[in-house]
């Protein structure tokens, strides 16, 4: 089986439009967090949500093209682009018929639909629908821009698994690489949901933050007042690589991709398992799979939405599989700072895994402010400030609605 590596990434999130300022938003604890700026929220129950500030399309691409793709694949081919230059790839000179992309999004072109429907209702009634509503909307264009505008001809297509998306994008990516059948993979997500349609939705779940008085500090996953989770929008992009191909080309190397692993709770549409059935899987599977032992882990970046129900399942979950091994593992949820990226946080998770390996850290769980009874404190959950700490190994989890679970396992090469 081959050997799978990272050589470039690209990011944009709530804390930083690329990935030396997401890094820099990790390493100060920043909160991506405030009022929503997209639409007129006000007669929502919840108000704000962690936004991408200061993104400019049109700094990346002419306006023809900003009007014809929208705003999830804007940010696809923007991390996507970041992550080739990074990886210092020529195009020139790979061969395109073995690369590839496969690119996650729970929901892609929400906004597009959005708005053609209301201007739909609010017209005649004559459809008079813009050309580009199906191409915009539909989620495997993420992917499919990404191929056009790199003129990449191998295995291309879209995950779709609600928040595990963009995790399910990175296993297939490097099993595909592993099986001979790839060299290079381009991978990752990218979502851009902070519109009516899904701030209501949520809302009326029950399944988000109402603390509209203190944006900032409503992603507090493992506090005790946690209320649910907070919206986020953004992308991120991963340059899977063979190993032996990255030497010949003497690519810079991040991280290998040791392993990958997913699974089913089979239980609730939304609700996690109580006993965490599934992620105990998961995460027994990772391990197997990367030829690792529990032992070997440094880093748990989890899934830690800081829901009511979730946060605490996760936990009880990474207990059962490491045992007494928990207190020396530094486990953090960087959605405080960047909220859920639903469809997109897999990759930006995996990213901040691969950072925090790179740049001897773990990123904090920012906004702990009281131990939640519930919790053991056993879990080094490395509260409110990032720790300074070599990582040699790290897993990054992801979760989604359908009972979708995905981990992932990268090690220092």
């Amino acid at each position: 089986m081959k050997r799978v590596v990272v050589t470039g990434i690209g990011a944009i999130t709530p804390i930083g439009n690329n990935v030396p300022a997401f890094l820099d938003g990790l390493q100060r604890g920043l909160s991506g967090a405030g009022p929503i700026t997209q639409f007129d929220a006000s007669l929502f129950k919840t108000q704000f949500a962690c936004e991408v500030k200061g993104f400019v399309p049109e700094n990346f691409m002419d306006r023809r093209e900003v009007r014809r793709v929208d705003r999830f694949t804007q940010f696809a081919l923007v991390t996507a682009d970041e992550a080739i230059k990074d990886a210092g790839l020529d195009m020139e000179a790979i061969n395109k018929q073995r690369a590839g992309v496969i690119w996650g999004s729970g929901i892609g072109g929400l906004h597009t639909l959005e708005v053609e429907i209301e201007d739909f209702v609010k017209g005649s009634g004559t459809p008079r629908h813009n050309p580009f509503l199906i191409p915009k909307m539909i989620i495997n264009m993420g992917a499919g821009m990404i191929s056009i505008q790199h003129g990449l001809m191998g295995i291309t297509y879209a995950t779709v698994s609600a928040c595990a998306s963009s995790s399910h994008a990175i296993i297939n990516a490097a099993d595909y690489i592993r099986l001979g059948k790839a060299d290079i993979m381009v991978t990752g997500g990218s979502e851009a949901t902070i519109v009516a349609t899904a701030v209501g939705g949520f809302t009326n779940m029950k399944a988000m933050s109402e603390r509209n008085d203190d944006p900032s500090t409503a992603s507090r996953p493992y506090d005790r007042d946690r209320d649910g989770f907070v919206l986020g929008e953004g992308g991120g992009a991963l340059i899977l690589e063979e190993y032996e191909h990255a030497k010949r080309r003497g690519a810079r190397i991040y991280a290998e991709y040791a392993g990958g692993a997913m699974s089913n709770d089979a239980y609730h549409i939304s609700a996690p398992h109580p006993d965490g059935i599934g992620v105990i899987n998961a995460m027994n599977l990772v391990l197997r799979d990367a030829g690792m032992a529990p032992t070997d882990i440094d880093y748990i970046n989890t899934h830690g939405t800081s829901t009511p129900l979730g946060d605490g399942a996760e936990l009880k979950a990474i207990r059962t599989v490491f045992g007494d091994h928990v207190p020396r593992i530094n486990i953090s949820a960087t959605k405080s700072m960047t909220g859920h990226l639903l469809g997109a946080a897999g990759a930006i998770e995996s990213i901040a895994s691969i950072l925090a390996m790179t740049h001897g850290f773990i990123p904090p769980t920012i906004n702990h402010f009281t131990d939640d009874p519930e919790i053991d404190l056993a879990f080094n959950l490395t509260f409110n400030e990032a720790q300074q700490r070599k990582v040699k190994a790290a897993i990054s989890n992801t979760f989604g609605f359908g009972g979708h679970n995905a981990s992932i396992a990268f090690k220092q090469i």
